[in-house]
Parts: structure tokens; C-alpha cells; sequence
């Protein structure tokens, strides 16, 4: 391999990998450290639909499509999010 062939640093789906792995981390803080309350509850859900569209646009190929094939996945994060997060909300 000459020079120019060599891969530099890091490629995007490895850096969206352990982005999604640092989430995961974090999640499982949470979990471990028994935080609650809705702050904490929402955080968490909100992580989750953050690594959602992460895996959607990355690993599903749904960040290079434009359109009304992209909204599919995000809908179908949004909608049960909001919903969940409206019942967190009203819990309080």
C-alpha cells in the first residue's frame, strides 16, 4: 500500500460506534448509581432516541436518503418518545 491508500485516523461509522458504546456507558451508570426522578428518566429517553437515530442514519444507511424514506425511522422514534416523555411529565 503506498501512502496515499492508507487510511487516516478513525472512520465515521467507528467514531458513530463508540459514540453509541459511550451512551451505552452512560446509561448504565445511571442505572447502577440508582439516579431517578423525571430529569433523570427524560435524559435516559432522550439518550436512547439520540442512539436510535444514530443506528438509523448510520447503520441503516438512512443518513445518505432524502426524502420520505428517512422519516419512517424517525417517526417511529418521535412519536412513542413523545408520548413517553408526556407520561413521565404528567406522573410529576
Amino acid at each position: 500500500m503506498d501512502e496515499q491508500q492508507k487510511p487516516r485516523g478513525l472512520r465515521p461509522c467507528t467514531k458513530v460506534w463508540l459514540a453509541l458504546m459511550g451512551i451505552t456507558l452512560i446509561t448504565y451508570g445511571v442505572g447502577r448509581l440508582g439516579l431517578d426522578g423525571v430529569e433523570t428518566s427524560l435524559l435516559v429517553l432522550g439518550l436512547a432516541l439520540v442512539k436510535g437515530q444514530l443506528v438509523g442514519d448510520w447503520f441503516m444507511g438512512l443518513g445518505r436518503v432524502r426524502g420520505l424514506w428517512r422519516w419512517p425511522v424517525t417517526l417511529w422514534l418521535f412519536v412513542p418518545g413523545s408520548l413517553i416523555a408526556l407520561a413521565f411529565l404528567l406522573t410529576e
